[in-house]
């Protein structure tokens, strides 16, 4: 069994390729900017997640499963926006989306995803 480990840090990894499966685990993602907005900060999320994807050989349309964090519901609506322009149509994973405190107080949004290579 060959697990490949990108971007290692002290507490975690912010990639891990399965290569006997394909299958790819990406840590929460967070945006660089933490002063953006929402919807900025959504954008950044999903920029490094394709970011990392296509590091790993794959892409957006190849996600199985995210979950989003949001420290706050009432962003929900505005998050989907972008999410849903981001997203490819007919391509769109399981997904769960809940409401937790972050561990910096001026983020607003963080993705979890797993994904096919």
């Amino acid at each position: 069994m060959s697990i490949k480990r990108h971007h290692v840090g002290k507490r975690l990894s912010a990639m891990v390729v399965h290569e006997a499966t394909g299958t790819i685990y990406l840590a929460g993602q967070v945006a660089d900017d933490p002063k953006a907005d929402l919807a900025t900060q959504t954008r950044q999320v999903l920029a490094a997640i394709d970011r990392l994807l296509a590091e790993a050989g794959s892409d957006k349309a190849k996600l199985l499963s995210a979950t989003i964090f949001l420290p706050d519901m009432a962003d929900f609506a505005a998050m989907n926006a972008v999410w849903e322009a981001w997203v490819p149509q007919g391509h769109t994973p399981a997904r769960a989306t809940v409401q937790a405190k972050l561990a910096d107080p001026d983020l607003k949004v963080e993705i979890q995803a797993i994904a096919a290579r």
